[in-house]
C-alpha cells in the first residue's frame, strides 16, 4: 500500500473518528483511484488535473453512477489536500474540477390499487393494527414525510376543520387537508386507542407512540410499513417515503394543479415537485396516442 495513503487512512481512523462505512468508501475509493495511475506508470507525486479527469472518464465509461462519481471526486480530493499538508504536492488537481449533477430519478410509486391494499392491510381488530391504520391513512392524504409524521402531537390535528399542522423542513409550518376516510380513521384511533394507552403507557404527548409510550421513530416506521407491505402482497420497492410519492403522483395523475401539490408537500423549490408530473405526462401521452384519430396512421 501506498505510505501516504496508509497515513491518510491512519488520519481518518484516529483523528476524524469516521464511521467504518464512510472509511470503507475512501479505502475502496482511493484504492482504485491510486491503481488507475499505477497503470499508467504515474507516480502519485506527478498526477495532476489531467489524470483526474481521466479517472473521471474512465469511471463515466464503466457506467458509474453520477452518485458514486462524485463520491469518489470527493475521496481523491479529501487526499490531494492532506497531500498538500504533508508537503507531497503543491497543488490539488481536483480544485477546478465539478462533480456530476446527481440524477433525478423517479420514485417508487405504488398503484391505486397497491396502496388500497397497504392502506387495508393493518388489522383494525387490535389497538396497534388501528394505529397503523390510521398512520398509513394520513400519510396518503396528506402526503407529509415520514419524520412530520412521527413529530405529530395530538393537538396537531383538527378533525372538525379537516386539517393537521405540521412543521416541515426549515421549521416551516404548513396546514394540509384531511379527506373523509383518514378523518375517519384518526378519529377512530384517537377515541379509542390513545386514552387508553394514555392510562396504561403515560404515552407523552405523540400523536403516534411506540409500544414503550414513547416517540415513535422513523426505523420505526419502517419496519412498520414493511411488514404491511409484505403482508398486503406487494412486491414493488417500498421506502419510507413511498405513500408521499404516491400522493403527490395520483393528485397530479387527477388533475391537481402543480403550484398545490408543491404547497401540500412543503417543497421549498417548485423544481422537487416537477419530476412527479413525469408519470402524469406518460399518461397523458399514452391516453394521447390511443385517441388520436391520426396517430395511428401509417405513411405509404
Amino acid at each position: 500500500m501506498n505510505s501516504h495513503f496508509a497515513h491518510f487512512l491512519k488520519l481518518l481512523t484516529e483523528e476524524r473518528g469516521l464511521a467504518a462505512n464512510t472509511l470503507q468508501s475512501y479505502r475502496r475509493d482511493l484504492t482504485q483511484y491510486l491503481a488507475y495511475l499505477d497503470e499508467r506508470n504515474t507516480p502519485l507525486e506527478e498526477s495532476s488535473r489531467v489524470h483526474v479527469q481521466g479517472y473521471m472518464t474512465h469511471l463515466r465509461r464503466l457506467e458509474r453512477a453520477s452518485a458514486t462519481i462524485s463520491r469518489n471526486l470527493v475521496s481523491i480530493r479529501s487526499f490531494y489536500q492532506f497531500l498538500i499538508q504533508q508537503r507531497v504536492v503543491e497543488r490539488d488537481p481536483t480544485m477546478e474540477l465539478e462533480a456530476p449533477k446527481p440524477e433525478r430519478r423517479m420514485p417508487s410509486v405504488l398503484s391505486v390499487e397497491e396502496v388500497g391494499r397497504l392502506l387495508d392491510a393493518p388489522s383494525t381488530k387490535h389497538s396497534y393494527g388501528l394505529r397503523d391504520k390510521a398512520m398509513l391513512e394520513l400519510l396518503y392524504a396528506t402526503g407529509i414525510r415520514v419524520t412530520e409524521l412521527v413529530s405529530l402531537d395530538r393537538d396537531h390535528v383538527y378533525l372538525e376543520m379537516g386539517f393537521i399542522r405540521c412543521r416541515g423542513k426549515g421549521d416551516k409550518e404548513r396546514m394540509i387537508p384531511l379527506n373523509a376516510e383518514a378523518s375517519r380513521w384518526l378519529a377512530r384511533y384517537i377515541e379509542d386507542v390513545l386514552p387508553v394507552w394514555e392510562r396504561d403507557k403515560q404515552a407523552d404527548k405523540a400523536l403516534f407512540p411506540n409500544h414503550l409510550g414513547g416517540r415513535l421513530t422513523r426505523q420505526g416506521f419502517w419496519k412498520i410499513i414493511k411488514k404491511h407491505a409484505l403482508d398486503s402482497g406487494i412486491t414493488a420497492e417500498i421506502t419510507p417515503h413511498t405513500l408521499r410519492h404516491s400522493f403527490a403522483v395520483h393528485l397530479l395523475d387527477n388533475g391537481a394543479d402543480l403550484k398545490s401539490v408543491q404547497e401540500m408537500l412543503g417543497h421549498a423549490d417548485l423544481a422537487s415537485t416537477i419530476m412527479y408530473t413525469r408519470s402524469a405526462t406518460a399518461k397523458m401521452k399514452d391516453v394521447y396516442h390511443r385517441a388520436h384519430p391520426r396517430s395511428n396512421l401509417t405513411t405509404t
